[in-house]
């Protein structure tokens, strides 16, 4: 098999892909032949060295693979070779093949392509554990959703639309703007951080938004806090925009805001049949056209620092994935 590897940390073109020995599954795991992996900017910061999360070298980056069951060991009953399948994982997925646990490994639907399936995991995932469970996003809401046109703010447009909310899209540029906007964003807002609390504000005739789900952070975060209404959630995913993150204490409390934060990689590895159970449902959804995997473009697996370059440098509109031409 041919696999991606992080030999040593550095920049995307760091990563070398090289065959190595086949995979066996043990008890209790699964054997995927990898068909697609999706790219996203955490596996940037994993590659550099700089990530959380870092296991010992050489490994291959990718938390979200789509493919089907090679082969599976004792004691696996849910699954059987040849099933497809959608595997989340901490680290591994830029490979042809991937040794996963059973309970981290969920059947897909036959109305998915695995391109579309390894773009729906970790960004739909965090949109809705954002929105729905840590944010408790109820229908007829307004909710904003930065960082759209991106992987989970993409996911975060259509999961609050899904589910019934008035979306507000705070999108970097006109080209992420107008994809937001096809995603059936309501409003489209391309504001930077000194206007975002007057442009929210005036689009919700002064009340503010219900609920945020924020990939910014920095400045973008303080403005975001003072445009939330009465008793508002503010879900911090991510901090995208750099910088520090002030919070006051004081506009918080006037307005009863809560600030939330979120690692949905953790219902993965903490409540897995909940992770499975979450992904049902938005393969249902996917299935009935209210979803829609933004798979902006894709690279062969030879490809592969090219892949993570375009999304480090931010041209991605939506989701990049990474294809083997295996798993079929």
């Amino acid at each position: 098999m041919r696999a991606a590897l992080v030999k040593e940390f550095g920049p995307p073109s760091a990563l070398v892909v090289e065959e190595i020995a086949d995979l066996v599954p043990g008890p209790g795991e699964v054997v995927v032949e990898v068909a697609a992996v999706s790219v996203n900017f955490p596996d940037i910061l994993v590659v550099e060295g700089t990530y959380q999360n870092l296991p010992p070298r050489p490994f291959s980056p990718g938390k979200e693979a789509a493919g089907r069951v090679l082969a599976v060991g004792e004691g696996v009953t849910r699954l059987g070779a040849g099933d497809r399948v959608l595997a989340l994982v901490e680290y591994g997925g830029y490979a042809e093949q991937l040794l996963v646990p059973e309970e981290l490994v969920m059947q897909l639907p036959g109305t998915i392509s695995y391109e579309e399936a390894a773009a729906f995991g970790l960004v739909y995932s965090t949109a809705y554990f954002g929105l729905l469970r840590r944010g408790q996003m109820r229908a007829g809401e307004t909710v904003l959703v930065t960082g759209a046109g991106g992987g989970v703010g993409s996911a975060g447009v259509q999961v609050a639309k899904a589910y019934g909310a008035t979306v507000i899209a705070l999108a970097q540029d006109e080209s992420k703007a107008e994809l937001a906007r096809a995603q059936g964003a309501d409003h489209v807002l391309t504001s930077g951080p000194r206007t975002l609390r007057d442009d929210v504000r005036a689009l919700t005739g002064g009340r503010g938004v219900d609920v945020a789900l924020d990939m910014l952070g920095g400045d973008f975060l303080s403005q975001i806090i003072r445009c939330t209404a009465w008793e508002g959630r503010i879900v911090i995913v991510g901090f995208a925009s750099g910088g520090q993150n002030p919070i006051k204490p004081g506009h918080v409390l006037v307005k009863s805001i809560s600030v939330i934060g979120l690692q949905s990689s953790d219902y993965r590895d903490r409540m897995p049949e909940l992770m499975r159970s979450t992904m049902a449902e938005m393969f249902a959804l996917h299935a009935e056209g209210r979803l829609n995997a933004a798979v902006d473009t894709t690279f062969p697996l030879e490809k592969v620092a090219d892949a993570l370059q375009y999304v480090k440098d931010g041209r991605v509109r939506g989701k990049v994935v990474i294809t083997t031409g295996r798993g079929a």
